[in-house]
């Protein structure tokens, strides 16, 4: 487990953004659309993570109501950019005070499809690099891409993936196997991975040389 909450077969996930979008006080300047489908992209990257697939989202939009309609557009970019249906979105606006920055969360709400196999019998590799602020906009050809990630998924290419966080690698290494591990030398391993930018990828061994061709040179392994 991540950070999914499983009840009943569906799978939660979340994530928030904040200080991020057009506000003048916002500490990283990009456009509300662009927030928005970040954030939805961590949610998303967890529900792959844990085996589910969308059903539904929730809009937490602390920015106002000018916002609304920009968030909802940023989701619906991302899904579609991955050729996927957009699940219905719902939520709520905090509209009685102007806030000074930009906030808001992405909450998916989806459906257990996956059996996930134990991390120990898979190789692992990181694809993508660990990437934060300023950095997710200016260097985007270093962001795992999540068209790759699901066509791999939904052809059992890969096994399984695990999103990179704040934490860094090295501390989602340690969650993912339950235990510290020897990492491959080189790795960065405490940067944030902010909106999911790197992704843990586990392989069956005998899939190793057709994930490679696949994900391309920033795809190394996470272990020694």
């Amino acid at each position: 487990m991540r950070n999914e909450l499983v009840i009943d077969g569906l799978v939660i996930t979340t994530d928030n953004s904040a200080a991020i979008g057009e506000k003048p006080h916002d500490i990283v300047h990009v456009p509300d659309e662009v927030a928005a489908k970040f954030a939805a992209r961590v949610a998303l990257a967890e529900q792959w993570a844990a085996g589910g697939e969308a059903i539904a989202i929730l809009l937490h939009n602390f920015s106002g109501d000018l916002q609304w309609p920009r968030y909802v557009s940023g989701i619906t970019q991302l899904f579609s950019g991955l050729d996927m249906p957009v699940p219905p979105v719902s939520g709520s606006t905090e509209s009685n005070i102007e806030t000074l920055q930009s906030a808001l969360s992405v909450t998916i709400i989806g459906r257990k499809l996956r059996a996930l196999a134990d991390p120990h019998e898979l190789a692992w590799f990181i694809y993508g690099e660990p990437l934060a602020g300023e950095e997710v906009i200016n260097q985007p050809e270093r962001i795992a891409d999540l068209q790759i990630v699901k066509n791999a998924l939904d052809r059992d290419q890969i096994e399984r993936i695990w999103p990179v966080g704040s934490g860094g690698i090295e501390q989602e290494a340690e969650k993912l196997f339950g235990r510290r591990m020897p990492l491959a030398q080189e790795i960065d391993l405490t940067t944030s991975g902010g909106p999911a930018t790197c992704l843990l990828i586990g392989v069956r061994i005998g899939k190793v040389p057709e994930a490679k061709r696949l994900f391309g040179r920033h795809f190394r392994p996470l272990t020694q």
